[in-house]
């Protein structure tokens, strides 16, 4: 139920922007993470900008079911949107403008880590079964959004890469001023290096887990039961190694 046809439809015919941003992503790749990085640049670091909507309105998966109600084509510019889907399923309107993509990648290993317990934890989502079991199906694409290597390719292998910024979320983890810095200065938003700092700190995994409107603490556990694990859950790079086996690192890495 998170992407009927009538959402579809809506993220076909969407009218972009030039100055519109788009955080792409496989799932679990740290869009999260980036729906609270960006709206801090493009505001110039104001708090209010990551809380005072929660972070599905504030940053808008276009191609689920409640973008269509948010009046997105009466937002000012730099709207700011998120997608997962692959490159060669953007929308006809989107490769006529041309707005800036932010594309962030992560290790496959973690993603898949983070999308079992995420998976484990939604009613909306088909349950994954034992880790082994949902490691061949993340392994074969069957899983939402298909395969990760079949995404990621697909938006390395974009055309005109000049309005595609690439960021991996480990490159995040190990200088979050540095990443702050290069996604600023490719929205051409120039900031001092006080709110360059105030806005990583801002974004720290410890801090963000602390604000409702990004934890996801508002969803109701019908949809996402966090007693069974978090959502924001550890926010780290190379967790797999606490989670998969030998035999199961080898498969994925043959794969």
């Amino acid at each position: 139920h998170l992407h009927p046809p009538q959402s579809l439809k809506y993220y076909e015919d969407f009218a972009f922007r030039p100055d519109d941003i788009i955080i792409a992503t496989y799932p679990k790749s740290g869009t999260t993470w980036m729906q609270e990085i960006v709206p801090l640049i493009v505001s110039g670091g104001d708090p209010a900008s990551v809380e005072t909507l929660p972070n599905w309105n504030r940053v808008p998966w276009l191609e689920v079911y409640n973008a269509r109600n948010l009046n997105l084509e009466e937002r000012p510019s730099p709207r700011v949107f998120a997608t997962h889907f692959h490159y060669n399923m953007m929308p006809p309107g989107f490769f006529e403008v041309k707005p800036r993509v932010i594309y962030v990648m992560r290790n496959p290993k973690d993603v898949f880590t983070s999308s079992f317990h995420y998976y484990g934890i939604t009613s909306f989502l088909v349950k994954p079964g034992s880790q082994s079991e949902f490691l061949h199906k993340f392994l074969d694409g069957k899983v939402m959004f298909g395969s990760w290597f079949d995404h990621v390719k697909s938006w390395l292998n974009a055309e005109d890469k000049q309005h595609i910024m690439y960021i991996c979320y480990e490159e995040m983890i190990m200088d979050l001023k540095d990443s702050v810095a290069r996604i600023a200065q490719f929205l051409e938003k120039p900031l001092d290096a006080e709110v360059v700092e105030k806005i990583a700190d801002r974004c720290l995994f410890k801090n963000m887990k602390q604000n409702n409107m990004s934890n996801y603490s508002m969803v109701s556990c019908e949809f996402i039961d966090q007693t069974k694990s978090e959502f924001l859950r550890k926010g780290i790079a190379g967790d797999w190694k606490n989670q998969l086996t030998v035999a199961e690192v080898d498969h994925s890495t043959v794969q």
